[in-house]
């Protein structure tokens, strides 16, 4: 019964490898089962995949009119460590602010009408995640992820100017 409740629950995290797409945004993660750092349980990694995908979508909701927006992720290392508990259900992370800041690695491009605005490679990391202001509440898991994916989609996307 367990593994057959292991297997589906992997099912639908190799499904959100396949991309999911609305609002002009499509995100794949490209051989999801090898990023980096996500959590141990799928029906963990399940729910980080989609509520990343998710927050891309929100972003996607400012892209101009006709603009379409393919990310493909091919890395996730979230913030802090994850270390394994017994029987609470989930693992514990820890944030210390050394070498566990988060990365993502990712690929895009941006096309209005068939043609091609901005495309590239992008590594997104913030050293600092701790040490920095933030505006995501505590309770969410996935708070310096979010602020940083924020950051690049407003200067390599909206090519909003820092201020």
């Amino acid at each position: 019964m367990r593994s057959s409740i292991a297997k589906l629950a992997l099912a639908g995290l190799l499904a959100f490898g396949a991309g999911t797409a609305s609002a002009g945004v499509t995100v794949n993660y490209i051989e999801s089962e090898r990023f980096s750092d996500l959590p141990f349980a799928p029906w963990e990694r399940e729910e980080v995949l989609k509520n990343l995908n998710d927050y891309f979508t929100k972003l996607g909701a400012n892209l101009p009119q006709g603009q379409d927006l393919t990310i493909d992720v091919t890395d996730i290392d979230l913030a802090g460590r994850e270390y394994p508990t017994r029987g609470s259900g989930r693992d514990l992370r820890v944030l210390k602010g050394m070498a566990d800041w988060p990365i993502i690695t990712l690929r895009y491009s941006l096309t209005q009408d068939g043609q091609v605005l901005r495309s590239g490679d992008a590594k997104l990391a913030d050293m600092s995640y701790l040490q920095r202001i933030n505006r995501w509440s505590d309770s969410d898991t996935l708070r310096y992820e979010k602020r940083m994916i924020q950051e690049w989609f407003d200067q390599a996307i909206l090519q909003k100017r820092r201020s």
